[in-house]
C-alpha cells in the first residue's frame, strides 16, 4: 500500500498518509517507544494537524520495533523526576504544568480529535502506551500483546486519561483494580473486559488496523464526526440531552452534500 511521508517527520514520530488514512508510529524502538518530551509535543502537533485537514479522514497509531509503547519515559534524558525533595514546592509546580504541557495536551487532542482514531498494538502497551491505546476510538491488538497500568509500581498516579477512560470502559470497580494492583492483561483478557475490539495473530495488528481505517475514510467525516462527539458526551448527558443532542447532529448533517448524494442512492436502489 503506498505511503506518503509527511514533509517534515519527526525522527521519534513517523507519519505517513494513504488514501485518507494517517498512520502515527511512535518511533523511539531503543526505548521501547517510551514517549519523552519531544515526543509528546510531535504528538501534539501532527494531532492539531490531522484535526485541521479535510483529507485526513482517519487515524491508526501504532508503535515501531515489535511494541506498542512501554509508557512515559522516566529517563532523566526523556524529563522523568529529578528525584525525591528536589526543589519541594517548585518542583511540584512544575510537575504540574509540564503534565498539562505534554501528556494533558496531547491526549486531549486525541480525545477531542473529529475522526476515528484506531490503536493498533503489538507487544507491550504499558501506563501511559496502554492509556494512549484506550484513548481511540477502536483497539486492534496482537494476541500476544500485553496491557498494564503500571502507574502504582512506580509510585505514580494514573495518568494520561487512565482515570477518566477505564471507568467508562471497564466500569468503576474493574477500574480500580487494574489501578489498584497494576497486574499485566493479556489480549485476550483485555478483549473479555472491553477493551480491546479485536485480536489478530502477532505482527497482524498494524494491517488490520489500516483496514479498518480506509473503511471509516470513505464513510461521511461529517457523520462520524457526530457519531464519534455524541457517544463520548453520552455517559454526562441525561437521556433528553441526548436526545436533543442527535437532533442537533441529525440538522448538521442533512445539510452536507454526502447525504443528499446518499438519499439519492438508497433511492435509486429501491
Amino acid at each position: 500500500m503506498p505511503t506518503t511521508p509527511d514533509e517534515a517527520p519527526t525522527p521519534s514520530l513517523l507519519i505517513e498518509r494513504d488514501a485518507g488514512v494517517v498512520t502515527l508510529t511512535l518511533c523511539r524502538p531503543e526505548r521501547r517507544n517510551a514517549i519523552d518530551i519531544p515526543l509528546w509535543h510531535a504528538l501534539t502537533r501532527a494531532l492539531r494537524e490531522i484535526a485541521e485537514r479535510d483529507d485526513d479522514r482517519a487515524l491508526v497509531l501504532t508503535g515501531a520495533g515489535g511494541t506498542f509503547c512501554a509508557g512515559g519515559d522516566l529517563s532523566e534524558s526523556g524529563g522523568g523526576s529529578s528525584g525525591p525533595g528536589a526543589g519541594g514546592g517548585d518542583l511540584l509546580e512544575a510537575a504540574t504544568t509540564a503534565m498539562r504541557e505534554t501528556v494533558g495536551v496531547a491526549c486531549l487532542a486525541l480525545h477531542e480529535l473529529p475522526k476515528p482514531a484506531i490503536a493498533a498494538v503489538e507487544g507491550t502497551a504499558a501506563g501511559a502506551g496502554a492509556n494512549l491505546a484506550f484513548g481511540c476510538d477502536l483497539v486492534v491488538a496482537a494476541r500476544d500483546a500485553r496491557f498494564g497500568e503500571v502507574f502504582v509500581r512506580r509510585a505514580l498516579p494514573v495518568d494520561s486519561g487512565g482515570s477518566w477512560l477505564l471507568p467508562r470502559l471497564v466500569g468503576l470497580q474493574r477500574a480500580k483494580q487494574l489501578a489498584f494492583f497494576g497486574d499485566w492483561l493479556d489480549a485476550a483478557e483485555a478483549e473479555r473486559i472491553g477493551l480491546v475490539n479485536q485480536r489478530v495473530e502477532p505482527g497482524g495488528a498494524l494491517a488490520l488496523a489500516q483496514a479498518w481505517a480506509q473503511r471509516l475514510a470513505a464513510a461521511s467525516p461529517d457523520a462520524l464526526a457526530c457519531i464519534k462527539r455524541d457517544l463520548n458526551l453520552g455517559l454526562s448527558r441525561s437521556f433528553d440531552e441526548a436526545l436533543e443532542a442527535e437532533a442537533r447532529s441529525l440538522a448538521e448533517c442533512v445539510t452536507k452534500p454526502a447525504f443528499a448524494e446518499t438519499l439519492a442512492a438508497f433511492r435509486k436502489s429501491r
